[in-house]
């Protein structure tokens, strides 16, 4: 027999039924005070943005509205009812429910960052924070040295000298399968392994980068940032999917060579797949620090991740330590938190003050 899911019902609780004036575009609907008990199927709405939805919930039984993601139609009826937890969204006619937790949805285009699961024949299993592990063929990277052929059975035997469990590697969502799992490749400079560097996650609505915050898709989801006190420069790579790699900035192989757009295949060598990472300074350790608590704060405060608002809180950071006086700390790993919460209250209220 089907089991339903009906949310908890207070004595009394305080909806706020629709008022047709105020159902236009990016408007919140607010009206008369309503106490209608959760789970009750007589006409109701369930409309206000700030309300909390729960799986089986009815949202509205007003025809007017369209039902989108995350909301449902019963058989026989009318109303729309919510299928997970969550907040509702509203476009125009179109009612959503943005999840309160939810995974990373693949999109063709998404820049992400990934971690080797499990190596098969031909290709790689890659966990992308997805509810499916991504598939990584091998034909979808390059090989060592440029050559543009069928890959053959002793590429397969070679296969663990490109990628082996455990490596993290930065790709580009190149499909998506029927059963929504995601087909990555690494065909261009600016893919592949990652090294000389810290890997972090955050939290987030799958890419959208909301009002709750985590990863936004940009125009950019790779730049290099310039930091001081010697740190020299250092590269982060925003994932979509929410894992973040921040790294000590190494110049690509084809640089200050004269490379065609075309054949940029040609400029790859055995160095792409090494698992030797390069001496990284104190002071590069110490700024990549720096960068990977300014992302924890604004993940933590609920404000989108992107190339801008990185830049202006590890100018805050900065600016902070200035002004305090701080002492150069060499001691610092990758993996350390450099601000206290302080600090990180302080650069969040700056950066949204800007």
């Amino acid at each position: 027999m089907p089991i339903t899911i009906l949310p908890p019902q207070p004595a009394i609780t305080e909806y706020r039924r629709a008022d047709p004036k105020d159902e236009g575009e990016g408007s919140d609907v607010e009206g008369k005070m309503d106490t209608d008990v959760p789970g009750d199927d007589s006409k109701q709405s369930r409309l206000s943005t700030s309300h909390i939805v729960t799986p089986g919930e009815i949202i509205t039984d007003d025809p007017q509205w369209m039902r989108g993601h995350g909301t449902y139609i019963p058989h026989n009826s009318t109303a729309i009812r919510s299928t997970v937890a969550g907040t509702i969204l509203k476009t125009n006619k179109l009612l959503s429910i943005v999840p309160l937790r939810a995974r990373y949805t693949p999109e063709i285009g998404d820049l992400v960052v990934g971690r080797i699961v499990e190596v098969q024949q031909r290709r790689w299993r890659v966990d992308v924070a997805a509810p499916l592990l991504a598939a990584l063929p091998l034909s979808a990277i390059n090989l060592p040295g440029g050559t543009l052929r069928k890959r053959t059975a002793v590429d397969e035997l070679n296969i663990r000298g490109f990628f082996t469990e455990g490596d993290l590697l930065v790709a580009e969502v190149q499909g998506i399968f029927n059963d929504g799992s995601a087909g990555l490749h690494t065909r261009s400079l600016k893919y592949g392994k990652l090294r000389n560097g810290y890997f972090m996650s955050v939290t987030g609505s799958g890419g959208s980068g909301g009002s709750r915050g985590g990863v936004a898709r940009s125009r950019r989801q790779v730049f290099t940032l310039t930091t001081t006190r010697g740190g020299g420069d250092v590269d982060v790579i925003l994932g979509v999917n929410g894992y973040i790699w921040i790294a000590k900035h190494v110049e690509p192989p084809a640089t200050g060579k004269d490379v065609s757009i075309t054949r940029l295949e040609e400029t790859a060598n055995t160095e792409m797949y090494s698992n030797q990472n390069e001496d990284i300074s104190p002071e590069t350790r110490r700024e990549i620090a720096r960068v990977a608590s300014c992302i924890s704060a604004l993940v933590e405060a609920g404000v989108r991740v992107d190339e801008e608002m990185v830049v202006k809180a590890y100018g805050v950071a900065m600016e902070i330590d200035l002004e305090e006086g701080d002492e150069m700390r060499d001691d610092v790993g990758l993996g350390a938190d450099f601000l206290d919460n302080e600090k990180k209250q302080r650069i969040v209220e700056e950066v949204l003050g800007n």
